[in-house]
């Protein structure tokens, strides 16, 4: 019996991996956040799968479960939205299932910042203008940020920042942004990526807030925050240039000659 965890994915139900789907089709469980995971991906599971929506359980309930399944024999399919690495609550259920000798994998999913992206139509690294992109969020009441991690710290960087869990304090992600970034630096609001009733709010950091409270955006929300969201006029990568020599074109410096 395994516990097989699955990033769902930010949304659009194709955009689950194969492996992540061929799993759903063939466990006799699943356990799924009801709240964010699209009911499309539910339709996979096999006749008789036992679903459980976790949205209203706690870690004691859920822990639950996985002993329910480990004493049948079942393996398990616990979905989570967006991508496992990044605030998933994945780790304190790791943590229980090693405590219980009971095995699991990990699947990973398509993360909500590259569906932000895909839906902005742009790449978040620009030769000499951004080459970081900084996953971060505030404090909420789940998690407090460490001291460290204020966003005014990050700020100094100028790198690309991916706002997320912050839209109902949008206000205060300017206040603390405007002294390093400047209130003409590109901002966006991506409501729902990849869902089918995604929104998109583009402007600066100056009018974002504004521009977001208008459109009543609250939660599943990322702000992005960087020059390179409207980078026109910005070096060629090197990757592709015709006299840069690599591993996988050699000679390309010599015959551009």
């Amino acid at each position: 019996m395994t516990v097989h965890f699955i990033g769902a994915g930010p949304g659009a139900a194709d955009l689950i991996t194969v492996r992540g789907r061929s799993l759903i089709e063939r466990c006799p469980v699943c356990l799924y956040a009801g709240s964010i995971v699209p009911p499309e991906i539910l339709s996979w599971c096999p006749p008789g799968v036992r679903l459980v929506d976790t949205a209203p359980l706690n870690l004691d309930a859920i822990t639950a479960e996985f002993v329910r399944a480990y004493e049948a024999d079942e393996d398990v399919a616990r979905l989570h939205s967006g991508d496992l690495s990044i605030w998933s609550a994945m780790g304190e259920q790791l943590r229980r299932l090693k405590a219980l000798g009971i095995s699991y994998t990990i699947t990973p999913g398509v993360p909500s910042f590259a569906a932000a992206a895909a839906a902005l139509g742009r790449e978040l690294t620009v030769p000499e203008l951004g080459q970081s992109l900084v996953l971060t969020r505030t404090s909420g009441r789940a998690s407090a940020m460490p001291e460290a991690e204020r966003l005014a710290t990050f700020a100094q960087t100028k790198a690309t920042l991916a706002i997320h869990l912050s839209i109902h304090v949008i206000e205060q992600v300017v206040e603390d942004l405007l002294p390093a970034y400047g209130g003409d630096c590109p901002a966006a609001v991506v409501w729902r990526a990849s869902w089918p009733d995604e929104r998109v709010i583009k402007g600066t950091l100056e009018t974002i807030a504004a521009m977001a409270r208008a459109e009543r955006l609250e939660r599943t929300a990322l702000i992005l925050v960087g020059r390179t969201l409207d980078a026109g006029d910005f070096r060629d990568s090197a990757l592709y240039s015709a006299d840069y020599d690599r591993r996988f074109r050699p000679g390309a410096r010599k015959d551009s000659l």
